[in-house]
């Protein structure tokens, strides 16, 4: 009979809710269940769907998704701009490289900080943490995620693609991943990575690195910091449960983080109207960016009052922020493909 892991231990100590210590007690009591019974009868549909299901997570689709749609948005302008059609097997070539890659750094970041994880209530449950996969298995399966996606857009698209590729997910798993523990500065390392799809998608598409890459890569750089902030300052005493040293857990009084939202929120506004002089778009792109750059800002200069709020209330900024980041940047993108430019 199974008992319960170490990190389930982790999670008991952690000081959880009664409700997730019975969840890990429950999944503990089936696991020896199903132990005892498949001795007898073998693995259950039921155990592959949900070895399957667990091995999903630690691909973090949604942070997938999110670095395949910036990537396709590059690979769409850096198309336009050789006037070819961006609907092609180059693309669906490009997409499937990074979103291999893009999987197996988030299997190797949750294999990287399970114990991490298993501290913190939002992340608890996640499979590695819990101890549902083993450390082994999430590294195996990271490496070989990363290594067949670069290869892959090595093989499809061009060296350069491939390498970038290579290089963005060799800093996040590698610098930015670790130095979260030691130093708020970790935000500011892993917002390169973070920006680096979109520039990917662009080489994908050109076959070199331009200056309206640059652009994109800066939009993406530069929005970061209001969005990182106001997840920060949500789950800082996650962050600081965990070890994480995230800006709000370093200086806890909010104005220093209040302050580098802010910041970014400012330079956002000239960093988006850049593809408009780099004459990736048309004017139609020029007014919408602005506009969406000013509510951006309105709301970050909102989110600065967490200096001077309650907890609940400090909160409830913080959320809308966040709210309208993960809004703002699909439609900035959006309206500048649909505006975008033929130009050679």
């Amino acid at each position: 009979m199974r008992t319960v892991t170490p990190a389930q231990s982790s999670i008991v100590s952690s000081g959880l809710p009664a409700t997730a210590i019975h969840t890990v007690a429950v999944e503990s009591a089936n696991v020896a269940t199903f132990d005892t019974a498949s001795t007898v009868a073998g693995p259950t549909a039921h155990t592959w769907k949900s070895f399957a299901a667990d091995t999903i997570a630690t691909f973090k689709l949604r942070v997938t998704t999110l670095v395949v749609m910036t990537a396709w948005a590059g690979y769409y302008l850096g198309a336009a701009r050789s006037g070819i059609n961006s609907f092609n097997p180059t693309l669906r070539d490009t997409l499937i490289g990074i979103a291999l890659v893009s999987c197996g750094a988030s299997a190797l970041n949750q294999a990287e900080e399970r114990r991490t994880d298993a501290l913190m209530i939002r992340t608890a449950k996640r499979p590695l943490a819990a101890g549902r996969l083993s450390l082994a298995y999430g590294v195996l399966i990271g490496m070989f995620a990363i290594i067949a996606g670069s290869l892959w857009l090595v093989a499809r698209t061009n060296l350069i693609t491939g390498t970038l590729t290579l290089l963005t997910a060799v800093t996040y798993v590698g610098i930015y991943t670790p130095l979260k523990r030691f130093t708020s500065m970790a935000t500011f390392v892993g917002a390169f990575p973070g920006a680096m799809p979109p520039l990917i998608g662009w080489t994908a598409a050109r076959g070199t690195i331009e200056w309206p890459a640059v652009a994109l890569f800066a939009i993406l750089f530069v929005w970061q910091f209001p969005h990182f902030m106001s997840i920060a300052w949500l789950y800082r005493e996650d962050y600081a449960r965990a070890g994480i040293r995230m800006l709000p857990v370093v200086q806890p009084d909010g104005w220093s983080t209040a302050a580098e939202a802010l910041v970014y929120a400012i330079l956002m506004i000239p960093v988006s109207l850049a593809p408009y002089y780099l004459h990736m778009a048309g004017r139609i792109y020029w007014v919408s960016a602005l506009l969406l750059g000013l509510l951006y800002l309105a709301y970050t200069i909102r989110f600065t009052r967490i200096t001077k709020s309650s907890a609940s209330q400090s909160r409830l900024y913080a959320r809308a922020l966040l709210k309208v980041s993960v809004t703002y940047l699909p439609l900035l993108l959006a309206v500048l493909m649909l505006n975008a430019t033929r130009r050679n």
